[in-house]
């Protein structure tokens, strides 16, 4: 999964699914904020079907790139077209570009392993090592991890995790052209999900994560699990959007929303929160306003519903940023 906003559209002549119907984004009652509170199993299954969407389309961009479908909610889009569900108005080297990626790093990237869903570099932040075993909770096509393999070298390993069928598949194709391009066979992936990980006790030396923990339903399950397969000493480097104040609740129940990183995102401190009840230390969070700045800026259709829906005198960075989580196991 993983930059702009992670907002998807999909077409289709059933009412039923999130196509051109009543259905599309939660149907009316999800919109209008009568219906009833999602389970975690009905999060997952958005999550899972709007980034399979992502997975299946190359891309978020409305922007007409080769790389990414053009197809809107109901019909082609054009260039800064939203719709329903609708895609982001960004290419993806942009959304890397503002998020901190170097250019010498995508451009080492296996085609279609950027597909724009970063807020923030975990990998820089992680300060990787040769010999590292380094976990990317909801991998999505693979950017952290194919930029990651180098990083830690052949005696190294990099496992991505990620729950989206669509985007494991993806993500293995890729994995011919990085072993071209690096010259490294020390990446691979697991079907799985963040609050239960396929992956053994104190088994990996850095956990990364971007811009996914905010979609958990589960998130002090999925610090616990951070802490449980990290070995002593073990550290912890998360990208992702968090809240400054709590959302009103009518883009709290907004299933793009949830799709695209706001609806979820915790409060800051209650990240810090969870961290420690996991059993982590050292635990440091910093806000960076840049993110949803720039996605405000750039008139992302996603931030443009936020916008309309806040109240007045209140801009989306008022209530939502992007942040760093650093954090160790003793």
């Amino acid at each position: 999964m993983n930059q702009a906003t992670k907002s998807v559209s999909t077409r289709s002549n059933d009412p039923g699914s999130c196509g051109c119907g009543p259905a599309c984004c939660g149907g009316e009652a999800k919109r209008n904020g009568n219906a009833a509170a999602p389970t975690a199993t009905d999060v997952h299954e958005q999550v899972r079907r709007g980034y399979g969407e992502i997975a299946r389309r190359g891309g978020w961009s409305a922007t007409g790139n080769a790389a990414e479908s053009s197809v809107g909610c109901c019909g082609p889009s054009s260039a800064g077209a939203g719709g329903c569900c609708g895609p982001a108005t960004l290419t993806t080297e942009q959304v890397a570009a503002a998020v901190g990626y170097g250019a010498g790093d995508l451009a080492a990237l296996p085609e279609g392993a950027n597909l724009g869903l970063s807020c923030g570099n975990p990998t820089a932040l992680a300060a990787l090592r040769p010999g590292e075993i380094v976990l990317d909770l909801g991998s999505g096509a693979g950017l952290d991890c194919f930029i990651a393999g180098p990083r830690v070298g052949a005696a190294g390993r990099v496992i991505g995790v990620d729950m989206t069928p669509d985007m494991l598949a993806k993500a293995r194709r890729n994995l011919a052209g990085y072993r071209e391009r690096s010259g490294l066979d020390n990446v691979e992936f697991r079907l799985g999900e963040i609050e239960s990980l396929p992956v053994a006790d104190a088994s990996v030396d850095v956990v990364i994560s971007n811009c996914v923990i905010n979609l958990s339903p589960d998130k002090p399950r999925v610090f616990g699990e951070i802490a449980r397969v990290l070995r002593p000493g073990g550290r912890v480097a998360v990208s992702d959007l968090a809240l400054l104040r709590p959302l009103p609740e009518s883009i709290r129940a907004d299933v793009e929303a949830l799709v695209g990183c706001v609806a979820g995102a915790a409060l800051v401190d209650e990240l810090a929160s969870m961290a420690r009840v996991a059993g982590l230390t050292d635990v440091r969070i910093e806000p960076k306003a840049g993110y949803v700045q720039a996605m405000t800026a750039w008139q992302d259709p996603l931030y443009r519903r936020i916008i309309e829906r806040l109240p007045d005198g209140t801009t989306p960075a008022d209530f939502i940023t992007s942040v760093d989580l650093s954090a160790r196991k003793a």
